[in-house]
């Protein structure tokens, strides 16, 4: 029997995480949302495989493997023939744009950024050159890079980018006029929107901090704590607990555990939830990065006030509604996290307005239905979307021949070695 479903097909940088990164949390939410609207998903992906993602089939997924610089893509891609690609991060368009492009060219191209890289390359860049500055506004000289280049040029390729962040929305259109009709906002969107049953403040204990380590700033964040903000934290409240928890913890973060400092470095958490509800604050000294942070909407759901950086709660947060407490220095930092841990009066309205945040801003209820009309709209009409997009057209000419002939030399390549059959 033919399958008459429309037919996405997701290129993967990784096989999703939902348990180890925000960002495997985010493209299930996506998938979900192409599933309600009733379509086949098929997830392919480069990558080696892996013992943490979830079980695909069981979430109706079809999972596929595929390779880099084969053309065993093309007659995979060929026979599928998608209605609606989405690349996951910039380097999978780069790799795989192509050849979508000449196998499907009507084929809706979709990209997920999940974060600005360019940008928060750039925050890192300027945060080495100079500590003291506002990363938040990096310098030019940062920002359009080599990687800005490329990612932008991936985003203007695409018909779509969905776009994490506000902010990122923002500075894309002002600083790299890319058209606002090739951007869509669609930040986390969870169907679970508030812990039920809140731990209240007296049964809470302890510092809480979560990141998978492989991502730079929550590794950064780690060693910020350890070697500048717990020490004074610690010397103010010396009954208290730093819980530290993340995906693929490295040795040199494992080494930073210390009992008597009370700084615990604790790895893997089988349940983000379980281990944020528990504490009465999160920490997230994030001094650069980009997107939205899963970490504070984790903290959101479990109404855990937090307190971060204005990195952190970048396009996080209701101006008049905060759910965390924001720092720019190491002092105010420290002074802020002592305040909620031990104030009872400071901790509760946070804690309230935590709870109401995801509802209010990230319900998957709102945001799914708007992408999947945009989605709608742009099937209908591909063509007239793609018309007035002169760079959109430019670009794609040019990179399907430049990124075809390396391609193609990188296979023989491979095949005269041995490499590839």
């Amino acid at each position: 029997m033919t399958d008459t479903r429309r037919t996405l097909l997701v290129i993967g940088y990784v096989w999703p995480e939902p348990d180890s990164s925000a960002a495997g949390s985010r493209m299930l939410q996506l998938i979900q949302a192409f599933q309600q609207d009733g379509y086949r998903i098929i997830f392919a992906s480069p990558a080696d495989a892996s013992d943490h993602a979830p079980d695909l089939a069981a979430l109706q997924i079809e999972a596929q493997a595929i390779a880099l610089n084969c053309t065993s893509f093309d007659s995979f891609v060929t026979q599928l023939a998608p209605d609606v690609v989405m690349f996951d991060r910039f380097m999978m368009e780069e790799q795989f744009g192509w050849r979508v492009e000449k196998a499907c060219p009507q084929a809706l191209r979709l990209l997920d950024t999940e974060d600005l890289h360019c940008l928060r390359h750039a925050r890192h860049a300027l945060l080495r050159a100079d500590p003291a500055a506002d990363v938040l506004q990096p310098a030019d000289r940062f920002l359009f890079s080599e990687l800005a280049v490329r990612e932008v040029a991936a985003i203007l390729r695409c018909d779509l980018t969905l776009m994490i962040s506000a902010a990122e929305m923002t500075l894309l259109r002002e600083r790299f006029q890319v058209p606002a009709e090739q951007l869509l906002y669609i930040p986390f969107m969870p169907q679970a929107l508030a812990d039920p049953h809140p731990l209240s403040y007296e049964q809470r204990r302890h510092f809480v901090s979560i990141g998978n380590f492989r991502h730079e700033p929550n590794w950064d964040a780690v060693r910020y704590l350890k070697e500048t903000l717990w020490p004074p934290i610690r010397k103010a409240l010396p009954q208290a607990e730093l819980h530290v928890y993340g995906a693929y913890p490295p040795k040199k973060a494992t080494q930073l555990h210390n009992e008597q400092q009370g700084f615990l470095v604790k790895g893997w958490a089988d349940n983000a939830h379980q281990v944020i509800r528990q504490a009465r604050v999160l920490l997230a000294p994030l001094r650069f990065g980009a997107g939205l942070k899963g970490k504070l909407l984790d903290a959101a759901y479990c109404g855990t006030p937090a307190v971060t950086t204005p990195v952190g709660a970048e396009a996080m947060y209701d101006q008049n509604q905060p759910g965390a407490r924001v720092a720019a220095e190491a002092a105010e930092f420290v002074a802020q996290a002592v305040a909620l841990y031990q104030d009872r009066s400071q901790w509760q309205p946070l804690h309230e307005n935590a709870l109401q945040l995801l509802a209010r801003r990230y319900a998957f209820s709102e945001h799914a239905p708007h992408l999947m009309g945009r989605v709608q709209a742009l099937l209908a009409d591909t063509d007239g979307h793609r018309q007035p997009l002169f760079f959109n057209r430019m670009l794609r000419h040019h990179t399907l021949k430049s990124s075809q002939y390396m391609s193609q030399w990188i296979e023989a390549k491979n095949r005269l070695s041995g490499e590839q059959p």
